[in-house]
């Protein structure tokens, strides 16, 4: 049966998100035949936040996966999304804070999601800090060049400095 519910979910995650018609039906004859896979669980929460904006039906979906087992890493980034576009601030740090100590669990994107987090909370220093942790745990180009992105629209959103009476007058 294992081998069955892998197959709906592979043709889930190959139809994902062109062909939701398709993914749903996949993901629904995974389900029944095991409720508590949790990549099945995680794109149907995922379909809920990112395709139909339904926030706690999503949230419901990747708490059941996580209920499931901890360590379903796939969960982690999809959950994390939906918390900050809901608005879930405190829940979305707690998460990230605990999943840091989750043994396996990717570092430099759980730290650059602290840096989104601290962003949306206006503590752009902060999230600064953050963008330099998640550096330190990138090891791919790729995702090297998302964690700069990142950085550059922060500091684009930082408060410019006024320089001070002083400097102006010795400058003259």
């Amino acid at each position: 049966m294992g081998t069955l519910v892998n197959n709906y979910v592979f043709k889930a995650l190959e139809n994902y998100p062109y062909d939701l018609e398709e993914v749903i039906e996949a993901l629904n004859y995974a389900l029944s035949y095991d409720d508590k896979n949790t990549m099945a669980l995680t794109l149907m929460g995922r379909v809920y936040a990112e395709k139909l904006y339904k926030y706690q039906e999503a949230i419901i979906y990747f708490k059941e996966a996580l209920a499931e087992n901890i360590k379903a890493f796939e969960v982690y980034e999809p959950y994390i999304n939906t918390l900050l576009w809901n608005e879930d601030y405190k829940e979305a740090e707690d998460f990230i804070d605990f999943a840091l100590k989750v043994k396996g669990a990717d570092k430099a994107i759980l730290y650059l999601k602290k840096a989104i987090l601290k962003e949306q909370l206006g503590k752009y220093s902060s999230a600064l800090l953050f963008i330099k942790k998640a550096k330190e745990f990138t090891y791919n180009v790729d995702f090297m060049i998302a964690v700069k992105e990142n950085e550059d629209r922060i500091k684009e959103k930082q408060p410019k400095k006024k320089k001070s009476k002083k400097s102006k007058k010795k400058k003259k």
